[in-house]
């Protein structure tokens, strides 16, 4: 019990500093795109904060699994380096009786993210389209006065000023396949039905110019809609009947493998863990973290370049693919000197 309250003291020790480092890091990858979203829509601290929010259970899930198997690897190689683990093995205790150590913790966190992933982060990605679209259908818009590429639904937006919720000397351009549209006006309104938006355009002149014509129509009222408020996001019950829709329709379906088998990667490279850690210092340079960062890489584009293929297939295919593959390496080098 000792040596298991010791091991896992050193593993926290190296665990925290490289999981907080990465969750910052990807924290603030994250909180650039959010902040993007401010020149679409205007957000309050506390808006901006909801939004972070809903984004943390994918921060947690791309995070924690690479920073738990590193900071394993690493916590054996430091034992490793400092002849502890020499000690260890002394007393009779060879690398497997160390990895069945570490193995419940291991099954705790894949069973964790999971949970994350395959649970919370659907949920969370819907509430954060679920907001976003309240958002744009509160007229909270970001169109900012003698500013040009701003747009309204299909249309590019040019205003010369902006008064409270009236805007002044009004200009709007769309084009397609049958004709280009141009209207003036001297003042518009944005209203807010039920959520559906829509410009109020007052004292103005509408332009349809085509191959053959250019007709011009003069009004004193005109009511502009933006194709965005009509967006639909569905409806979320729970995870379950959400990933149940998908495997029907074969939708997302390579995510939901890309979260399941990225969720037991710690439980599936235990045997790497064991052949990174374990080194003599005396004949031996340290090269965990370079030896446990190639293996992330090409784990993840193993799922990338298999499982977005063969998609539930690879649930079976790959882990059998990893386990082999590790348990090989294994025993060609660390099972045959302890």
């Amino acid at each position: 019990m000792k040596l298991n309250h010791y091991l896992y003291s050193q593993l926290a020790i190296t665990f925290f500093p490289i999981f907080l480092g990465l969750f910052f890091i990807t924290s603030i990858v994250f909180l650039v795109k959010i902040a993007s979203l401010t020149s679409i829509i205007t957000m309050d601290f506390f808006e901006l904060f909801t939004l972070y929010a809903y984004v943390i259970p994918q921060i947690t899930f791309y995070t924690m699994p690479i920073s738990f198997f590193i900071s394993l690897v690493i916590t054996l190689a430091k034992l490793a380096s400092e002849y502890e683990l020499t000690v260890i093995t002394s007393f009779a205790l060879n690398p497997v009786r160390i990895l069945k150590v570490f193995l419940p913790l291991t099954l705790l966190l894949s069973a964790l993210l999971l949970v994350v992933s395959v649970g919370l982060i659907p949920k969370t990605k819907f509430l954060t389209k679920q907001f976003l679209d309240v958002k744009k259908k509160e007229a909270n818009f970001n169109i900012k006065a003698s500013e040009f590429g701003q747009k309204f639904g299909d249309w590019l937006i040019y205003i010369s000023g902006k008064e409270d919720k009236v805007y002044e000397e009004v200009k709007l351009f769309k084009t397609d396949i049958k004709n280009d549209q141009f209207i003036v006006s001297q003042t518009a309104v944005l209203e807010n039905d039920k959520g559906a938006l829509s410009f109020k355009l007052q004292n103005g002149k509408a332009f349809i110019i085509d191959e053959k014509e250019l007709n011009q129509i003069d009004f004193e009222s005109m009511y502009i809609n933006d194709s965005i408020a009509d967006s639909k996001i569905g409806i979320f019950t729970n995870s379950y009947e959400y990933w149940k829709n998908n495997i029907e329709k074969n939708t997302d379906v390579d995510d939901l493998t890309f979260f399941i088998l990225t969720s037991l990667f710690p439980l599936l490279s235990l045997f790497l863990v064991i052949t990174f850690g374990y080194f003599n210092p005396r004949y031996e340079k340290n090269r965990a973290v370079f030896y446990s960062l190639t293996a992330v890489v090409l784990y993840y584009v193993l799922i990338k370049s298999i499982g977005d293929k063969i998609l539930l297939h690879a649930l079976y295919v790959i882990p059998t693919i990893w386990l082999i593959a590790t348990y090989i390496l294994y025993s060609k080098t660390i099972k045959k000197e302890y």
